[in-house]
């Protein structure tokens, strides 16, 4: 399970660092696509199975589905961390999340995220403000 949050910036040559932390539970290569609210998801192999295998139980017939199902994997590339346990964000994935500079990068259960910096803070304190109300919406989370 991956979880945290870590703040860290992006080198010149597009390449963010993936915490010790979470790169533990990615594997020696994971899938880094588009995600949703303007941000990055990465999934270990296993997982990344998984989600394909749902994906592929859609039904092809609806518009809705084709278009998102061609977004997501559209934009997916599997990739692994170099040695000092850096990853090359591709640009079009940067354009996607309007990653610059500086990124967080999230552990979030199942999968990691990454975030601008500009993006997150915005999003995170937007959430913060109805925590409380969106718990009360989930079912069953016995927190």
């Amino acid at each position: 399970m991956f979880m945290g949050e870590y703040q860290h910036t992006l080198d010149e040559k597009g390449r963010i660092i993936i915490p010790a932390k979470l790169r533990e539970g990615l594997g020696e290569t994971f899938v880094i696509t588009r995600g949703l609210d303007r941000c990055l998801f990465v999934y270990p192999m296993e997982e990344w199975r998984v989600l394909e295998q749902k994906m592929k139980e859609l039904p092809t017939t609806q518009a809705d589905t084709r278009a998102f199902v061609r977004m997501f994997f559209s934009g997916a590339v599997e990739t692994e961390t170099d040695k000092q346990g850096r990853v090359v964000i591709p640009t079009n994935l940067r354009e996607h999340a309007q990653i610059q500079k500086e990124v967080y990068t999230l552990g979030v259960s199942t999968r990691i995220e990454i975030w601008s910096k500009e993006v997150w803070e915005e999003y995170a304190k937007r959430a913060e403000e109805s925590y409380e109300a969106l718990a009360e919406k989930v079912v069953g989370l016995g927190i």
